[in-house]
């Protein structure tokens, strides 16, 4: 039977409803349905940071199996990360646009068919296409995962939110390296990828319970987003390349400056830019966003010269080493929720400075300190306070980065917080390219780690220049 012009289409008005964004109560989410979401959030941050981490230790393997030369099978970690810098800041765009729970869930599924087609890889070129769409995935994940904890716990808890997704990732990464040895020993490579199934089938159902905050109207600029990748591929190519082929390095460089300007000067009209131009007017948002990108360059520059330092300067084996190091992420696991409940009371501009200048001084620490005979406690005690500073320092500037953008721009700062966690790192290990290029590996370590705790203490400097009147709110 016909339906007459008066009857509504009920199978298309249902269709609306559930596609329509929810009321969210200034609370968050009612406590069933937020162990879901959290579930969901924390669990897609476990995958995505857990595959990084055990990837690398099956490099020699992968490339002996398929064939593939040492500095090829590097792609396989560089073109994971090539993808996730290059799709951080549209993911976030997309996100706001089509709505944050549908793009997280689409990025938790095409991370877990990607680690599928991982698994079933038989040559190089296979995997590295695998591998760039799990980087797409993890685009998607990183950004709008933090802008989800804010629209599933109240304001009052957000801190202690930041913080558990904080421990999870350093449990993650600290797991990582000795997971991935424990597969190795019992099991081939693509068990590595294959693991991420059940995990990611898991974290996928859960997603039915994560918050559908009201989407943005803002367009998608398919040009702005071609210069935005163009400028990260450039970039992070251009850097890899800078020390051992410097005019190319240079050139790629130059390449991604140039994007960069055309992109910002496409973008700066627009109310809701992809680059968040809008987000960075805001002098706390900004004072942020240079601490992170501070701190981050000063973990990566400390991660990479501690293990030439212990193992080449110290006589110690990579076990050894690797040990020496696990207090680092193991620290942050232990700041992290204290931090939470501290900036509660505490400024958290004084709790960043707080904590950049502790993880400087863990830094600095490593790079003066005389040793004599065993060198295993004092560099144990260096990298716990280390991690510690870290742990303080993370959390309430992430929290700080949130609460400075506008709810409905939530996507926006989380993008921006992942961009300024990547260039962190790639500054970092350029820094230390160039200090083992420039200098005698004995100098190049210990002016490496020197220069990372600088630039933790410009970490410090930055977050205290947050503005007087928002250091409580903040």
């Amino acid at each position: 039977m016909s339906s007459s012009p008066l009857q509504p289409n009920v199978s298309f008005t249902m269709a609306r409803a559930a596609d329509a964004p929810e009321a969210i109560d200034s609370d968050g989410l009612p406590l069933p349905r937020r162990c879901a979401a959290v579930f969901a959030i924390l669990g897609a941050g476990v995958l995505v940071v857990l595959d990084g981490a055990i990837a690398n230790i099956a490099l020699p393997g992968i490339a002996l199996q398929l064939q593939a030369a040492p500095a090829d099978a590097v792609w396989i970690v560089t073109a994971y990360q090539l993808a996730v810098a290059m799709f951080l800041l549209p993911a976030a765009a997309v996100g706001e646009r089509f709505g944050y729970r549908r793009v997280f869930a689409g990025g938790v599924a095409l991370f877990t068919a990607a680690s599928l087609l991982c698994a079933l890889a038989t040559s190089l070129p296979w995997l590295l296409v695998a591998r760039c769409l799990q980087g797409l995935g993890s685009a998607a994940v990183m950004p709008l995962g933090l802008a989800l904890l804010r629209f599933t716990y109240p304001r009052r808890l957000l801190a202690r939110s930041i913080a558990w997704n904080a421990l999870a990732v350093a449990a993650a990464s600290a797991s990582g390296p000795t997971l991935g040895a424990f597969i190795l020993s019992v099991a081939s490579w693509p068990w590595l990828f294959a693991v991420n199934l059940p995990i990611g089938l898991l974290v996928l159902a859960a997603c039915a319970g994560l918050p559908k905050p009201a989407r943005s109207v803002r367009g998608i600029d398919i040009w702005s987003i071609g210069l935005n990748a163009a400028m990260f591929a450039a970039l992070v190519l251009g850097s890899d390349r800078l020390v051992a082929h410097p005019l190319h390095g240079g050139a790629l460089l130059a390449l991604s400056v140039v994007c960069a300007v055309l992109l910002v000067r496409r973008e700066r009209p627009k109310a809701a830019p992809l680059i968040p131009l809008d987000l960075l007017r805001v002098p706390s948002f900004r004072a942020s966003i240079v601490a992170s990108v501070c701190c981050f360059t000063g973990q990566m520059a400390g991660l990479v010269a501690l293990p030439f330092y212990i193992q080449h300067e110290l006589g110690q084996t990579a076990l050894t080493a690797g040990l020496l190091i696990t207090p680092w992420p193991l620290a942050v696991m232990l700041a992290a929720p204290l931090s939470a409940r501290l900036v509660q009371r505490v400024p958290g501009a004084w709790l960043c400075a707080a904590g950049s200048a502790c993880f400087a001084a863990g830094l600095a620490l490593c790079a003066l300190w005389p040793l004599d005979g065993d060198p295993a406690l004092p560099i144990a005690i260096f990298t716990a306070i280390a991690g510690l500073g870290f742990g303080f320092f993370q959390t309430p500037n992430n929290q700080n980065m949130l609460l400075s953008a506008p709810k409905e721009r939530s996507g926006a700062a989380g993008g921006a917080q992942g961009t300024a966690r990547l260039a962190g790192l790639t500054l970092g290990s350029l820094m230390m390219g160039l200090m083992f290029e420039l200098l005698p590996p004995h100098d190049a370590v210990h002016w490496g780690m020197a220069l990372a705790a600088l630039a933790a203490l410009a970490g410090a400097a930055a977050s205290l220049a947050r503005s007087p009147a928002r250091l409580r709110a903040a």
